[in-house]
C-alpha cells in the first residue's frame, strides 16, 4: 500500500521522482530538459509560482533537478529520462527502397488484420496521420518518376537510349534522396518508421524493447524503495504504452516495500490503439487490463481534440477490449482542451503545426485548468490528490472496437495484479 501519512496543509508531496518516457523520437534527452526549462519558466510567470532547474550528474540515466515553490509550498523534484532513442535510431536506418518495402508491409498488416477498419471508426485525426506517410511517399515516388520520365524523353532525342535511361535513373534517384534529406520538414519517413517499428512483430514488443522495459522496471523498483513522497511516470505519445507495460511489470512482481511512495502514471497524447488493435499485441492488452484494475496507482490520461496525432478522449483500455467485465478503475480520461486553455492567438498560430501541437502537453498554457504539466510534475499535490473526485471528460469514447477473440489474453507467467 502507499505510504501512510497525514497530508500537509499545503500538499502531500515535498520530494518527488519523475520518470519521463518519450515517444518514438531519435533526439537525445537534452532537448527535453531545455523544453522543460523554457516552458516551465513561462508557465511560472503566467501562474505566479517559482521554478528553477539544474542538471544532475552521477545518474545512470539523463536527469535534472527542479526546485519549485507552488501555492506557498516548496517541492524538490528529480526528473529522470528513460531513453530508448538508440533503439529508435537503429530502426530508422533503412535505405529508400527498404523504406518502400516497409510501407507495403505496414499497410498490408493494418488492412488484412482489420485494425485499420476498427481504428477508422474512432477519431479521424490519427487515421489521417497514419495515412499521411502512405500518400506522401507515394507522391514523392510519382514526382520522381515523372521527372525521370521527362528527362528520359528529352535525353533520348540526343543520346543513345541506354545513356538516356541512365541519366533518367540518376535524376529519379536524386529526387528521392532530396525528399529524404528534407524529411525533417515532411516527416513521411519518420512516421512510416514509427509505424513499422510497431508492426515489426505484429504488435508484440521486439526483444530489444523488452530488455529496455526490464531496465526501466529495475530503476523504478529502486525509486519505490526511496524516501520520496511520489514516484510519477510520464509517458508521451508512444511512450504511453511503454509506460503502461513498465508499471504493469513493476506491480505484477508484488515485491515492492510495504511502506512506499505514492505511484502515479500520467499518459499524454497516447496512440495506444495503433498498437493494441494489432493481432499479436496480447502483452499490451494484458498490461492495460491489469493496470485498469489496480489500486496500487493513480492513472490519468490526458489528450486533446485539437491534437490530430492522438486518439483524443479515447479510453485505451475499453476500446481494445481489455476492460474487465465488472468495470475498470483506470484511467481517468480528461481533456487538455487546447482551444480553451491556450490564448486564441496562440491556438490560431499553432493549430496547423501538427507535431508542435502534439508536444503542447509538455508546454505552457495561458489559461491552464486542472491540467498544468508543471504543477503536476513539480507541485505539492500528488497525482492522486490533484485529481481526486475529478470526473472523466464527457466526450470520452468507450466500448470495445475489436472482437472477443482479440481481447486481452494472458500468456503463461506471473499472475495478474
Amino acid at each position: 500500500m502507499a505510504r501512510s501519512e497525514k497530508d500537509a496543509e499545503k500538499g502531500d508531496v515535498r520530494r518527488r521522482q519523475v520518470f519521463y518516457i518519450p515517444g518514438y523520437d531519435p533526439m537525445l534527452p537534452r532537448r527535453y530538459r531545455e523544453l522543460y526549462r523554457s516552458e516551465g519558466t513561462r508557465q511560472a510567470e503566467i501562474s505566479g509560482y517559482q521554478l528553477k532547474l539544474r542538471a544532475l550528474g552521477g545518474r545512470q540515466n539523463y536527469a535534472w533537478h527542479v526546485d519549485a515553490v507552488i501555492d506557498g509550498a516548496g517541492v524538490e523534484t528529480d526528473f529522470e529520462f528513460l531513453a530508448w532513442s538508440d533503439i529508435v535510431r537503429e530502426s530508422m536506418e533503412r535505405s529508400i527502397p527498404g523504406t518502400f518495402l516497409l510501407l507495403v508491409q505496414v499497410v498490408w498488416l493494418y488492412v488484412s488484420s482489420g485494425a485499420l477498419r476498427r481504428l477508422a471508426g474512432m477519431r479521424k485525426g490519427p487515421i489521417i496521420a497514419a495515412l499521411y506517410p502512405v500518400f506522401m511517399l507515394a507522391g514523392q515516388l510519382l514526382v520522381a518518376l515523372l521527372l525521370g520520365g521527362a528527362v528520359w524523353w528529352a535525353m533520348s532525342m540526343i543520346l543513345p537510349a541506354w545513356m538516356a535511361l541512365l541519366v533518367a535513373a540518376g535524376v529519379l534517384g536524386a529526387v528521392m534522396v532530396m525528399f529524404r534529406r528534407i524529411d525533417n520538414r515532411l516527416f513521411a519517413y519518420y512516421l512510416l518508421h514509427d509505424y513499422a517499428f510497431t508492426t515489426r512483430l505484429r504488435g508484440a514488443y521486439p526483444p530489444e524493447m523488452e530488455q529496455r522495459i526490464e531496465q526501466f522496471v529495475t530503476r523504478l523498483r529502486e525509486a519505490m524503495a526511496s524516501d520520496v513522497d511520489e514516484v510519477l511516470v510520464v509517458g508521451h505519445s508512444s511512450g504511453a504504452h511503454i509506460g503502461v507495460s513498465v508499471l504493469a511489470d513493476l506491480l505484477r512482481r508484488q515485491d515492492l516495500p510495504a511502506t512506499r511512495p505514492r505511484l502515479g502514471l500520467l499518459t499524454l497524447g497516447h496512440v495506444l490503439p495503433m498498437v493494441s488493435f494489432l493481432p499479436e499485441a496480447h502483452r499490451l492488452r494484458r498490461d492495460l487490463h491489469d493496470l485498469s484494475l489496480s489500486d496500487e496507482l493513480t492513472w490519468v490520461d490526458v489528450t486533446a481534440p485539437g491534437d490530430g496525432c492522438t486518439f483524443a478522449l479515447v479510453d485505451p483500455v475499453s476500446v481494445c477490449g481489455a476492460a474487465p467485465p465488472d468495470g475498470q478503475r483506470w484511467p481517468l480520461v480528461i481533456s487538455a482542451a487546447f482551444s480553451q486553455t491556450l490564448a486564441p492567438e496562440t491556438w490560431q498560430r499553432l493549430k496547423w503545426r501538427f507535431f508542435r501541437v502534439h508536444f503542447q502537453y509538455l508546454c505552457a498554457f495561458e489559461h491552464p485548468r486542472d491540467y498544468d504539466y508543471f504543477r503536476i510534475t513539480a507541485g505539492p499535490l500528488s497525482l492522486a490528490r490533484r485529481f481526486k473526485g475529478r470526473k472523466p471528460s464527457p466526450s470520452c469514447l468507450r466500448g470495445a472496437r475489436i472482437t472477443h477473440a482479440d481481447r486481452v489474453q494472458s500468456r503463461p507467467g506471473p499472475s495478474s495484479l
